[in-house]
């Protein structure tokens, strides 16, 4: 494919991080299941209910992916109609509300991180490399909290002028992926236009984000086998790995 980021319409391009740039959302998926399926399998027991885990293929993607964390608990047990408190950040991940679920959540991940390296898309760093060189301005959004450990490890973190995470979310206030907030503030953070800026996302949820914000061009990576799904939620293109995009 004829590479679509050019320099006479973009001057800017946003990355997220996990399954962009990185592959953590494997680590990240497997947290998540594993906290579900606890909670799911003790729910069952106490309301005499078949026990019907956390389905990485489907309950993932549709419930949780690219979302902020304590969202994404919300729509799954609402999916699962499980009603529980809503907590507060500092909820201990033992408690059984929304906050201490995802708080669980993350102490799984922060301990999987601890434990093994983390792995880039080559294709992803390539492109990265080759924008930087050619002037583009660039920076990473990501829902998630830990966005800045995951760059640390992975060696990454210096080729982005900004980077709008969950810590940056929650202390500026800003609504989570679908909504475009976090790229709009990457986006002034560079100086630049939404029309001038591509998003770069894996996840439903982004791409619908770089829509909402009529930002100048959606790519959309289909790791998960789901091209139609991206198209139909506003990446403007698609494709299976960046290596696709011609240098």
């Amino acid at each position: 494919m004829k590479n679509p980021i050019s320099s006479d319409k973009y001057k800017a391009v946003l990355f997220d991080l996990d399954g962009v740039l990185t592959s953590t959302e494997k680590t990240h998926s497997e947290c998540w299941k594993k906290m579900f399926d606890d909670l799911l399998e003790k729910h069952a027991i106490a309301n005499k209910l078949d026990f019907i885990p956390f389905d990485i293929e489907d309950d993932y993607l549709k419930y949780v992916d690219g979302k902020p964390r304590y969202k994404g608990v919300e729509d799954f047990l609402c999916s699962r109609d499980i009603d529980i408190p809503e907590g507060t950040p500092d909820s201990p991940p033992d408690e059984l509300s929304i906050c201490g679920l995802g708080n669980r959540k993350n102490q799984l991940f922060n301990e999987k991180i601890k434990n093994s390296s983390v792995d880039v898309y080559s294709s992803s760093i390539k492109l990265v490399k080759h924008l930087k060189k050619n002037n583009f301005k660039l920076a990473v959004v990501s829902s998630s909290k830990n966005c800045k450990i995951v760059l640390d490890a992975a060696g990454i973190e210096d080729f982005f002028e900004v980077r709008v995470d969950g810590v940056v979310a929650e202390k500026l206030g800003l609504k989570g992926k679908p909504q475009p907030d976090t790229y709009i503030e990457a986006s002034k953070k560079l100086d630049v236009k939404v029309g001038e800026a591509v998003v770069i996302e894996d996840a439903i949820s982004g791409v619908q984000a770089g829509k909402n914000g009529d930002f100048g061009l959606v790519i959309g990576i289909a790791r998960k086998n789901n091209i139609d799904d991206l198209k139909a939620n506003g990446a403007d293109i698609v494709v299976n790995d960046l290596e696709e995009i011609q240098l």
